[in-house]
């Protein structure tokens, strides 16, 4: 097998007729999403912990074991005694957060670019099992995917384009995110597959290429948030995925892709509408409840502060919440008494007690 040779883009081939009703569809699934942001007072805020969901599904197609809840309980007590395993799972889990994170501040400022693009990686990869594999550089050596682990590069079921070519199909892969393409999600489809078949990085690039989804829509302005993410339809459709990827590097068969990836963000703009929308309802629910509760002026305080960070301590929610020890305390005795909060983890010793928002919880997992 030799070394895949990248498609230039723009591509001329498109079937853009073929395309047009699902190109509406997920336009308009879309819309309806980007506009329940629109209506929200603080998307980042509330929908945070979708951002550590997605880290979690994204991180979990490389084959990292971590849950949401292993991730949500080392943000409420990173002192926590996890495994070796599970730490380095988790550290890789908040790294991809928190690239997410620096991106959308870097692009209030900066363009997507490849040099962007490479701060990212330098974050993503910033652990022990990252150090050796050249966080933030673009590879200067040929790479291959197999399909069993330790197989050798004759039984390699996709070799990436050579280190010769890698900087000119990056190069034009850099001028295509700034190209004016007939429709942006078409564009979006085309750069998610072309940049994980250039693999230019020695790891991460599934994850990177996840990662652009929503910095694109964002610069775009097809959502006023960065905050739309498709790993988990990618992940409930795994087969699929690679399938479609692969039928472009056999076949150069863009057009399947292009459909599998109009569905995929139609199908998750849906899901996102009615995730949003429980979470929303959820909201409203608990602004009058959690007052009544806990008869307490820093009600709404208590109130944000969960829905930021749905498991925690008592530490924690004093620190997110700016709410005084003693109150706190109250507060959170007040709503587990209620049922609000669960309690995954009781107190021994210096370790502190765990809790856990379980309405909100159950809506995000």
């Amino acid at each position: 097998m030799k070394p895949y040779v990248p498609d230039k883009l723009p591509l001329k081939n498109i079937a853009w007729a073929k395309h047009v009703s699902a190109i509406g569809q997920a336009h308009k699934a879309l819309g309806m999403y980007n506009g329940m942001l629109q209506s929200m007072m603080n998307p980042p805020l509330l929908l945070s912990p979708l951002t550590t969901r997605e880290a979690v599904l994204s991180s979990q197609m490389e084959g990292i074991q971590a849950t949401l809840e292993d991730v949500l309980r080392y943000d409420a007590d990173p002192s926590e005694s996890l495994e070796e395993g599970k730490y380095q799972d988790i550290m890789e889990i908040v790294n991809y957060r928190n690239a997410a994170i620096h991106a959308v501040k870097r692009l209030d400022t900066h363009p997507i670019s490849l040099s962007l693009i490479k701060e990212l990686h330098a974050i993503l990869l910033d652990s022990e099992r990252g150090h050796s594999k050249s966080p933030g550089e673009f590879r200067i050596m040929q790479n291959y995917i197999v399909g069993r682990p330790g197989a050798s590069i004759e039984e390699a079921i996709f070799i990436p384009p050579s280190p010769a070519d890698l900087m000119p199909s990056l190069d034009n892969f850099e001028k295509y995110i700034h190209f004016e393409e007939k429709d942006a999600l078409v564009q979006l489809a085309i750069i998610k597959a072309q940049f994980q078949l250039i693999h230019p990085f020695l790891d991460g690039n599934g994850r990177i290429s996840r990662l652009l989804i929503p910095l694109f829509l964002y610069a775009k302005k097809s959502i006023c948030s960065p905050m739309f993410y498709l790993s988990s339809y990618l992940e409930g459709n795994r087969g699929a995925y690679h399938r479609n990827l692969q039928a472009v590097a056999e076949k150069k068969d863009w057009d399947s892709w292009i459909s599998f990836f109009l569905q995929a963000i139609t199908k998750q703009a849906e899901d996102s509408i009615s995730k949003t929308r429980d979470m929303l309802s959820l909201y409203d629910e608990m602004k009058v409840e959690i007052p009544k509760i806990t008869n307490s002026t820093f009600a709404m305080n208590a109130c944000y502060a969960l829905f930021a960070a749905p498991v925690m301590t008592t530490a924690s929610f004093i620190e997110s919440s700016g709410i005084s020890k003693h109150s706190a305390i109250r507060i959170i005795n007040r709503l587990q008494e209620y049922g609000l909060l669960v309690q995954l983890r009781k107190a021994k010793g210096r370790r502190a007690a765990i809790y856990q928002f379980k309405e909100l919880f159950e809506i995000i997992k």
